[in-house]
């Protein structure tokens, strides 16, 4: 086909053309002869070229293919959901590892009754869930929402119902260190309530049961907020036939036979107390009387160490020879107080045994027994 065109203005880039009917086509100057200028008439040939078509349209569907090969092939596949283990109050769930393909992950929920329980944490590396907290013979429905870049997959639901106290099915033990017969007579008592024991420490494990505190399950255990009981709570449960509490059966409760620490205190303080609230009891006039008499002499006694103490603080300062005078004047003092008692003592026993009291003998009598030459007395009260 042979078209003639008549060049109008003339650019360094574009050249505009004029049509017979007077249309105007913008054609690239590169494309046209050397040295055209405005008034020039062109002819230009337009044919098809059905063979660099065809070529094109090749190369187009084999990229088509490639894409389609390398990321149509497949799709993500839908969440299978199961329920692994059940028990009066949780539910340990389980569902094969996702398979993407070659879209992206969004997210990954659990439906509960129809409603959203929360998103999956890591859904591409973890494949279970617990959910505790559940109402005891209760019916429970879970789904899975699985959100890609392909589109949204939901799983089937699961029907789920926990425990009855009396079933025991669902407890799953896992062992820790026990003596030879202690295990022995545990996996027996196990298999009578219909319970299971299992390898290490599982996402459905509820109870281990151990002797001692120590090792790498019990850490394990320990961690995952698994109750750590003794062999005995798993007799109990047999021998009531329901599950019971563990708080009684920890590793490190008080066992039942031994007394705790509360009570030993409790022992060790009930005889302080008893000491205590006799102190607290009014004395008798006997014990009273008792009593004063050796307060008396603990009076007189603090007396004589007051007096004491003064007579050496003044003399303090005098010479040495004036203190082995005076402790000699002391032990003269003594010796001459032992002579002038002698006397005395008679004629208080004489006094005694006249008939006649005096104001003065009652008056003793009043006071009590005399103190000693030790009590207080000096060498002059005595000679008076």
């Amino acid at each position: 086909m042979l078209v003639s065109l008549t060049v109008g203005k003339v650019d360094a880039g574009v050249t505009v053309l004029l049509t017979p009917d007077k249309r105007l086509i913008e054609f690239p100057s590169i494309l046209l002869p050397p040295n055209i200028v405005s008034g020039s008439i062109v002819d230009i040939t337009v044919a098809r070229n059905s063979e660099s078509e065809a070529k094109a349209d090749a190369r187009f569907s084999a990229l088509q293919d490639q894409i389609f090969s390398s990321f149509g092939a497949s799709q993500p596949s839908t969440p299978i959901l199961r329920c692994r283990n059940a028990t009066q109050t949780s539910v340990v769930l389980e569902w094969d590892p996702i398979e993407l393909a070659t879209a992206d992950l969004i997210s990954l929920s659990l439906y509960r009754n129809g409603q959203k329980a929360g998103n999956i944490p890591r859904p591409l590396h973890m494949h279970s869930t617990k959910i505790s907290g559940l109402a005891v013979d209760t019916e429970y429905s879970f789904h899975l929402v699985l959100r890609t870049t392909a589109g949204t997959f939901t799983s089937k639901q699961v029907v789920v119902r926990t425990h009855k106290m009396t079933d025991l099915s669902g407890i799953t033990i896992t062992t820790g260190i026990l003596p030879p017969s202690t295990r022995e007579e545990l996996s027996k008592a196990v298999e009578r309530i219909g319970a299971k024991i299992v390898d290490g420490v599982r996402i459905d494990t509820t109870h281990f049961v151990t002797t001692e505190g120590r090792g790498v399950p019990w850490e394990k255990a320990v961690e995952m907020n698994i109750p750590v009981v003794r062999p005995e709570w798993v007799d109990a449960c047999e021998k009531n036939g329901r599950i019971l509490g563990v708080t009684k059966f920890y590793l490190d409760a008080p066992r039942p036979g031994a007394p705790s620490s509360d009570e030993t205190q409790r022992t060790l303080a009930s005889p302080l107390t008893s000491t205590q609230s006799q102190k607290d009891l009014p004395l008798t006039p006997s014990q009273s009387n008792h009593n004063k008499e050796p307060e008396a002499k603990k009076e007189e006694s603090n007396e004589e160490e007051s007096s004491e103490e003064d007579d050496e603080e003044e003399a303090g300062g005098e010479e040495k020879t004036r203190a082995t005078d005076e402790q000699k004047v002391k032990l003269e003092d003594k010796d001459n107080q032992k002579v002038a008692l002698r006397p005395h003592a008679q004629s208080s026993s004489a006094s005694e045994d006249t008939p006649e009291e005096t104001p003065e003998g009652k008056e003793s009598e009043d006071k009590g027994p005399e103190p000693s030459p030790g009590d207080g007395a000096s060498f002059d009260d005595v000679a008076l």
